[in-house]
C-alpha cells in the first residue's frame, strides 16, 4: 500500500488504459475517482473494477466533479478531444498535476509515427493550460492489455516528462504504486519521444503478434 495517499481523477476513466490504470492506483490504497461524461457507464466500470479489488476506494462521477474533488488528475482520452476536454476543467485543474497519457494516434494508420505540429501533444496541452496547471506526460507506452489483471506484472517502464521537477517527482511515486518503474525523461519537449514510441509498439505487436510489448531504460542503478 502507497505510504502517501493522493484523490486522483482519471478523466476518460472508462476506456481501456484509463480503468486500468484507476484499478491499480485504487489497489495500492489511493482513492480514485473515474471521470465520464456518461454518468452511466462510469458508475458501471466503477462496479466492474470494485469487484477486482474489494475494498478499493474507487467512486464514479462526472469529469467536471471529479477535477474538482481530485487532488490529480489523469487525462486518458483520445487525442481528438484531449485539448477541448482539459480546456472545459481548467478551473477545476488550476494548481494540481495533470498527467497526460495522450498518444496522437491517427487512424487506421496507428503503427505510423504521426506527431502533430510542433511534435509534442502533451506539451502543446502545457502551453494551452499555462502555468496554473502542471503537465506532466507519463503511460503512453504502457498497453492496457494486462493492466486491470492485478495478478499479471506489467514489464514496461514508464518515460515522465514534465517542466516542473517536483510534479515530475510525485508521478514516478505514483507510477511505481501502480507496479512499474518510472524513469526522468526531460522536459515537457521531450514527450514527444514517448508518443511516437507507441506507435512504434504497435507495429512492434503487429509484427510478432504479441498484444502489448513495452520499453525497458538499461543502465540505470537499481
Amino acid at each position: 500500500m502507497t505510504p502517501t495517499p493522493h484523490t486522483i481523477a482519471v478523466l476518460g476513466g472508462t476506456g481501456a488504459e484509463g480503468s486500468g490504470l484507476a484499478l491499480r492506483l485504487a489497489h495500492a490504497g489511493h482513492r480514485v475517482i473515474i471521470g465520464s461524461r456518461d454518468a452511466a457507464k462510469s458508475a458501471q466500470v466503477c462496479a466492474e473494477l470494485a469487484a477486482l479489488s474489494p475494498g478499493a476506494k474507487l467512486e464514479a462521477a462526472g469529469n467536471r466533479d471529479a477535477a474538482a474533488a481530485a487532488q490529480i488528475a489523469i487525462l486518458t482520452v483520445p487525442h481528438s478531444v484531449q485539448q477541448a476536454t482539459a480546456l472545459d476543467l481548467r478551473e477545476q485543474l488550476a494548481g494540481k498535476i495533470l498527467i497526460d497519457a495522450t498518444v496522437p494516434l491517427v487512424p487506421p494508420k496507428v503503427a505510423r509515427v504521426q506527431l502533430p505540429e510542433g511534435g509534442s501533444a502533451v506539451a502543446a496541452l502545457q502551453k494551452l493550460l499555462g502555468e496554473s496547471v502542471r503537465v506532466v506526460a507519463a503511460f503512453q507506452n504502457v498497453s492496457a492489455h494486462h493492466l486491470r489483471d492485478l495478478t499479471h506484472s506489467v514489464d514496461c517502464d514508464v518515460l515522465v516528462c514534465g517542466d516542473d521537477i517536483p510534479a515530475r517527482e510525485t508521478v514516478i511515486g505514483l507510477v511505481r504504486d501502480v507496479g512499474l518503474r518510472g524513469v526522468h525523461a526531460g522536459p515537457i519537449a521531450n514527450a514527444a519521444a514517448a508518443e511516437a514510441l507507441t506507435s512504434v509498439l504497435i507495429a512492434i505487436n503487429i509484427r510478432y503478434k504479441v498484444p502489448g510489448t513495452g520499453i525497458r531504460i538499461t543502465g540505470l542503478p537499481d
